[in-house]
């Protein structure tokens, strides 16, 4: 672990590398796992301010549950979450005619109809952010259904860090980001 301002940060991140492939898991992050994507406060509120437009890109079944559940929901620390549909698949996410799945909430943001990408969690992943008292911890989370992202990484020599490079400025900004940049290097030299 190394610290960069008041983060603590997980030397996997620049040691192990990942690329998305998802010709090969067709996006199985989306459907896989035991809870929905953390939410952090202003998003929920962007969800609830973009609902229609990304609505539209959502199954009839996802629609039902949100009718029932809510946009997101609230855990019993206080923290948000995406709903899941019968304990599985994201509620945000979206069927692709060639099987892929993708995020409802991104393909309205790429479509120009929100402003707003898909949440900072997701966007961030395979990075978990987990906010402490005293600092915020980034750490790598290596995900069986990932195997193919990391073989793919291997072969692009994509550090983990570069591949979520935009969401790591989005979430810590650019100075931090630079740093993270600079530390990488001399940990590779």
């Amino acid at each position: 672990m190394f610290r960069i301002g008041k983060t603590l940060v997980s030397e996997e991140i620049i040691e192990n590398n990942f690329h998305c492939n998802i010709s090969k898991c067709k996006g199985a992050c989306c459907v896989e796992g035991t809870a929905g994507a953390p939410l952090e406060k202003n998003e929920a509120q962007l969800l609830n301010e973009n609902f229609d437009k990304i609505s539209k890109y959502l199954s009839p079944r996802a629609k039902k549950t949100i009718i029932s559940n809510g946009k997101y929901v609230a855990l019993n620390d206080g923290k948000l979450e995406t709903p899941l549909i019968d304990s599985k698949a994201c509620v945000y996410v979206h069927y692709e005619d060639n099987g892929s799945l993708s995020c409802g909430i991104e393909k309205a943001y790429v479509n120009n109809e929100i402003s707003f990408n898909k949440p900072i969690s997701c966007h961030l992943y395979p990075v978990r952010v987990k906010e402490y008292s005293e600092f915020t911890a980034v750490n790598y989370h290596n995900w069986f259904i990932c195997s193919d992202a990391c073989s793919l990484g291997n072969e692009l020599k994509k550090p983990v860090y570069e591949f979520v490079k935009e969401a790591l400025i989005k979430k810590f900004g650019n100075q931090w980001f630079l740093e993270l940049e600079k530390i990488a290097k001399n940990k590779t030299k």
